[in-house]
């Protein structure tokens, strides 16, 4: 069942209202009741992605849960009302599910990035976590589309059983990736995390926390790798300044 909690509305992307603790109850009901679901983290370029793509949009707002990953995006949820938004990102939920999920017998399953970065992932979430159950990793080839899953991994994957699959392709090939497997997995919950694989691998540095909180990851970010995020950042981020101003300006009119 898609939008379990509140949402609020960005440039037609329906946000959840939620904080990294709602997000770990709904989640947990997802896992006790066995429901499938797929959980979408939004930060400013993918309610960008939406605007381009009515398709991606409409995976977005079927997900289950759509967390506000980017500051600006829970600012908006606050300034809409909903007190209780908070920055619900990627890399710190899956850290969030990692530590509490232990004592509720989690398991993990982690597809994506390299052979390397899973194996440094692993690795360095078991140190943090002791106990953390990691049922199994698959590091794909890349292609620059999302598609099904052969039979034979398909059926590793559901032998392993897992109750999370964290899905680390970026997006938005992530998201169109779950929804194409979400039937054919058994596993309930289903999570895009984009590159929280590579910061909680150590592969790449994370911005520091005062930044985090002042909504200036991006710019750590863009420092750090302009060459592939200038246009995302710089004309993105823009972009969707120029489309609230021109949606604040519909509405009061």
């Amino acid at each position: 069942m898609a939008n379990r909690v509140e949402t609020y509305d960005v440039l037609g992307v329906k946000i959840s209202a939620l904080n990294p603790a709602r997000a770990e109850e709904v989640v947990a009901d997802m896992i006790a009741h066995r429901d499938k679901g797929y959980v979408c983290v939004a930060p400013v370029s993918t309610v960008m992605d939406c605007q381009r793509d009515p398709a991606y949009r409409q995976i977005v707002n079927n997900a289950d849960l759509v967390t506000p990953d980017g500051v600006p995006i829970a600012w908006l949820g606050r300034m809409a009302g909903h007190r209780a938004v908070a920055r619900t990102y990627g890399a710190e939920l899956m850290e969030r599910f990692c530590d509490h999920g232990r004592a509720r017998g989690w398991k993990h399953f982690f597809y994506g990035a390299t052979p390397e970065v899973c194996d440094k992932l692993e690795r360095c979430l078991k140190e943090r976590f002791p106990g953390l159950n990691v049922v199994g990793k698959f590091a794909p080839a890349f292609v620059p589309q999302a598609g099904p899953l052969d039979q034979a991994l398909l059926a590793k994957i559901n032998a392993a059983g897992p109750d999370i699959i964290w899905v680390g392709l970026g997006a938005p090939k992530q998201d169109f990736w779950n929804v194409l497997n979400r039937t054919a997995l058994d596993a309930p919950v289903l999570i895009g995390i984009g590159a929280a694989f590579d910061f909680l691998a150590g592969v790449k540095p994370r911005a520091p926390r005062w930044m985090q909180v002042l909504g200036l990851e991006w710019l750590f970010r863009l420092g750090c790798e302009p060459r592939r995020l200038w246009r995302r950042y710089l004309i993105g981020n823009t972009q969707f300044l120029g489309l609230l101003f021109i949606n604040i300006f519909k509405k009061r009119s």
